[in-house]
């Protein structure tokens, strides 16, 4: 299908916003770095400060990227698991890949203190943080991919993703009771959501895993487009229910349990976009909403980040609380405003 000239326009319309809130996004901050500086940066004719050199290439670059994979990916597996399951509520973390997450998390800040010492404070550091969330979204993974083999009907499958979370949440809360106060404040800090202190080798490794999940998720638009259409007129259509739902729990996990791993839970991004989307393209094309729930997604969390900044201050914000409290109302007021019921 052929994209018209006004989703042409549009797309246009959001790269270029998209462009200008990363560069807004570069230079504000505790330290207010112009936009002409910025620019000659990335120019490099050497006339920026080299302190501000450092600030943009070795902290904001990295923490603007990561924002953008993170808001695009998690905008992309809510769709997909918006219109895999057709449920308006369904997110990136209905399969109970942040519960997971969350439960890699808190064994390993609760278990650290069996070791002590030097091997304790190894243990709890960003990498081993990132591989704990890792695991523990993989594990949920596999067990969510095994129950596909199993299961036939989508919505057993989202049911026993939710009991999955709500057996993993069960044992963190389990877990925290038992952990002392610095561990529970350690824990709780990792759920806020950080898109901060990012090494440039984590931002490749959250890319790669990004674009994997990104190409699977356009490899099945048609077969999106199909069960959008109910499962019995996609089957008599030739489409394969049981792959094409492997493919997209696969490509859902990738991007939401990648992301989850590196910056942790991020809410209302995965859930809102789609419906914002919906809003304003009036197509149920994912040829067209991918890329433009993609672009959304970036937009949001770049401007979410730059507010959690709090720019001229040393403070930051939890993004977590940022994301809902700026895109909760105005999804509210979409959905006031428009009265469209989806699906």
């Amino acid at each position: 299908m052929q994209i018209s000239k006004t989703y042409r326009l549009q797309f246009v319309v959001l790269c270029a916003a998209l462009i200008v809130a990363f560069l807004v996004n570069l230079s504000m901050g505790s330290v207010s770095i112009p936009m002409d500086e910025i620019i000659s940066v990335f120019i490099g004719n050497g006339s920026s400060k080299e302190t501000w050199r450092y600030i943009v290439l070795d902290y904001r670059l990295p923490k603007a990227i990561t924002a953008m994979l993170a808001g695009g990916g998690l905008a992309v597996s809510g769709l997909l698991m918006q219109t895999l399951f057709r449920n308006p509520l369904a997110g990136p973390f209905v399969l109970g890949l942040s519960s997971g997450a969350s439960l890699g998390v808190a064994i390993l800040i609760l278990g650290a203190s069996a070791f002590g010492g030097f091997l304790g404070t190894l243990l709890v550091s960003q990498w081993s943080l990132v591989i704990a969330s890792g695991l523990g979204s993989f594990l949920v993974l596999l067990a969510v991919l095994a129950v596909t083999f199993k299961i036939k009907d989508t919505m057993a499958i989202l049911i026993i993703g939710l009991m999955f979370g709500s057996v993993t949440t069960a044992v963190v809360s389990v877990l925290s009771y038992f952990s002392n106060a610095d561990q529970l404040q350690q824990y709780i800090f990792w759920s806020f959501g950080s898109l901060g202190n990012q090494s440039w080798q984590g931002v490749v490794i959250l890319a790669i895993c990004f674009l994997a999940g990104l190409t699977l998720s356009l490899v099945s638009s048609k077969s999106l487009n199909g069960l959008l259409l109910g499962e019995n007129y996609a089957k008599s259509m030739g489409l394969h229910i049981k792959r094409t739902t492997f493919i997209i729990i696969l490509a859902t996990s990738i991007l939401a349990g990648s992301i989850t791993a590196f910056v942790g839970p991020i809410a209302f991004v995965g859930l809102a976009v789609p419906h914002l989307v919906r809003q304003f393209y009036k197509t149920s094309n994912h040829l067209v909403l991918l890329p433009a729930v993609l672009l959304c997604g970036s937009l949001l969390l770049l401007i979410c980040d730059t507010v959690a900044q709090l720019p001229f201050s040393e403070f930051t914000l939890p993004i977590n609380a940022i994301t809902s409290l700026i895109g909760a109302p105005v999804v509210i007021w979409l959905l006031v405003r428009k009265r469209k019921l989806f699906f």
